[in-house]
């Protein structure tokens, strides 16, 4: 048994959907607000909390922006690779779990049954007298980086039995992540910073080419499939 964990946003979407929620609602200081983030001046969850905050948008006028978000188009087949290999699945995401269950409940994805099979670990966001109303359930205490969801502990906790990990990210937000699992893919920043940091990872641009690392390896031992960075 194996266990592969993916990060939402410009992993399973193909455009940040935060970032794009911020760019069509939010007040402009969203993006000093993110500055501050980058420099690490501030953690995720104040990041997300201060900017969310920002955002003037009716539930209409959000969840059309969603449903306008493409997904990677290998995502589905990746899932029914796991399902028939028991491997599990499941998402981790300092983003919004009304984005993520917006965007995967689209019938056309025909994810249902793997919806069904899959956890997801993310920040929490709700209407509340037309109001956008935010909330950290997976934001761990003691995390020393203020992270909108403590990805290692989210992943110690999905994997009592210790099994060999599948990390798939993009972003600066998954590094921590990337720190604690098996295997990693990467791309744009998370690629940049496994580079720097020198933690092994595989490149890659969609899922399609995780899939076809998957299918090479129909029983994966992922503890010991990598040996170096991937140049």
């Amino acid at each position: 048994m194996s266990i592969i964990l993916f990060d939402f946003d410009g992993t399973i979407t193909k455009r940040d959907t935060t970032d794009a929620v911020l760019e069509a609602f939010a007040m402009p200081p969203w993006q000093e607000i993110e500055e501050e983030w980058v420099a690490g001046r501030i953690g995720s969850r104040e990041c997300m909390s201060r900017q969310l905050a920002l955002v003037n948008a009716s539930e209409a006028e959000l969840n059309e922006l969603l449903d306008s978000l493409d997904v990677d188009e290998h995502f589905p087949a990746l899932l029914d690779f796991c399902d028939s290999n028991n491997i599990e699945a499941h998402i981790i995401s300092d983003g919004f779990d009304y984005f993520i269950k917006r965007i995967l409940g689209r019938r056309s994805l025909g994810l249902k049954r793997a919806l069904s099979k899959m956890t997801i670990s993310a920040s929490h966001l709700e209407f509340k007298n037309g109001r956008i109303v935010t909330s950290f359930p997976f934001y761990e205490t003691g995390c020393a980086h203020g992270c909108a969801t403590c990805k290692p502990t989210v992943m110690k906790n999905l994997n009592p039995e210790n099994q060999s990990t599948i990390f798939v990210g993009d972003g600066l937000s998954d590094r921590f992540a990337a720190a604690a699992a098996d295997v990693v893919f990467a791309k744009k920043k998370l690629l940049a910073h496994c580079r720097t940091e020198s933690i092994p990872c595989f490149a890659y641009e969609d899922m399609g080419e995780i899939l076809t690392w998957m299918r090479e390896r129909e029983s994966p031992e992922w503890a010991g499939a990598l040996s170096a960075v991937t140049a």
